[in-house]
């Protein structure tokens, strides 16, 4: 009798493991649909940007690049790279929304327009907060022009409140800013824009994540590559804007 109730539990064991497994199959099966999913509506939404403005979409991509070098110099795990990537590619969409002639206004902007422009990482949240998928993203997007001294903006957060991905992008997005040539004027060097951002570190940046930042980009330079790949996107990207 022993026996026949050992392996009745044996049995009732092994269901439950099979069980088990095929629920854990199940889960990720869904969760691989779930991604697929979201990055299908992360490459609708980078086209309409690229509609709107090619600069800014290729601006994003370079932004991505940045902030996942950095990330891997801090060596963040898998899943915190891809939503740091996730984040960077999508800080700056709510551009979308911003009128023409002030995204694309080749001079300075006035203060009126400077304040249409402002409101671009507040849309970023808006266009984004309503996917599950992209909940964690929107705030980190949201907060990407928020200073280390706290004059930042939307939110006007200080020091480590503002989230760290966050803190990764203003860098990255500063960065590429200074280094990109534009029509109406010429790229600075890495060298002139590390200079800017360790003169700025510690109001507008927060000065470990520069150090690591120069640390990953002069080894990142010395490759003498001229162009990038990222985990969500397909397709080589130039690293000089021009």
């Amino acid at each position: 009798m022993d026996k026949k109730k050992d392996n009745v539990i044996s049995l009732q064991s092994v269901v439950a493991n099979v069980a088990m497994l095929d629920l854990v199959k199940q889960v990720r099966e869904l969760r691989e649909q779930q991604q697929e999913m979201c990055e299908m509506a992360v490459k609708s939404m980078l086209r309409a940007l690229d509609a709107k403005d090619h600069y800014t979409y290729g601006h994003s991509m370079r932004v991505a690049y940045y902030s996942v070098t950095l990330g891997k110099e801090l060596g963040l795990n898998d899943e915190e790279m891809y939503e740091l990537e996730m984040s960077a590619l999508f800080h700056d969409i709510g551009k979308i929304g911003v009128p023409d002639a002030v995204l694309l206004k080749p001079a300075r902007l006035t203060e009126d327009e400077f304040l249409k422009m402002k409101a671009h990482p507040s849309l970023t949240a808006e266009i984004l907060q309503d996917f599950d998928c992209f909940k964690d993203i929107a705030t980190y997007a949201k907060h990407h022009h928020e200073r280390y001294d706290g004059r930042g903006y939307p939110d006007g957060l200080k020091g480590e409140d503002i989230p760290l991905f966050s803190r990764i992008i203003l860098i990255a997005d500063t960065f590429d800013a200074m280094t990109s040539t534009r029509p109406y004027r010429k790229g600075l060097p890495y060298e002139v824009a590390f200079s800017e951002l360790e003169e700025f570190s510690g109001s507008q940046f927060d000065a470990a994540l520069v150090k690591h930042f120069i640390t990953a980009m002069t080894r990142e330079d010395s490759k003498g590559e001229d162009t990038f790949e990222l985990t969500i996107i397909d397709g080589n990207f130039a690293k000089d804007a021009a």
